[in-house]
């Protein structure tokens, strides 16, 4: 459930997640003003999620990252249950994560092949 430390797809998911942190922080007023969502349920919900994919984000050198990460993109869409637009966002996340993953894996194949 890694990806080798050389692989360019790395940066990707890094890159993912970071973005994450941002809509998820971005997401709390959304919460707020257009989903009716209590203040303090839209922060607690959208901070952990936004703290999650920092702590994915901080720890992808190490296997725990992964595994952390692929928690964050079933978190951003359970936020959809709070405001329904943050299902497509959600699974927008989630499958550009798959997708990097995916094609990440298939570099590591053809590194293997090659050698």
């Amino acid at each position: 459930m890694t990806l080798s430390p050389g692989n360019p797809m790395r940066v990707v998911l890094l890159s993912v997640l970071i973005f994450e942190v941002i809509i998820f922080g971005l997401a709390i007023p959304v919460m707020i003003v257009i989903g009716d969502v209590p203040p303090g349920v839209a922060s607690g919900f959208g901070g952990g999620a936004a703290l999650l994919a920092l702590l994915a984000a901080g720890t992808l050198r190490r296997p725990t990252g992964y595994y952390i990460g692929w928690l964050t993109q079933l978190v951003g869409i359970a936020l959809g249950f709070l405001i329904t637009s943050m299902f497509v966002v959600g699974v927008m996340f989630a499958a550009i994560w798959v997708v990097s993953f995916v094609l990440g894996k298939r570099l590591d194949q053809a590194k293997t092949a090659q050698s």
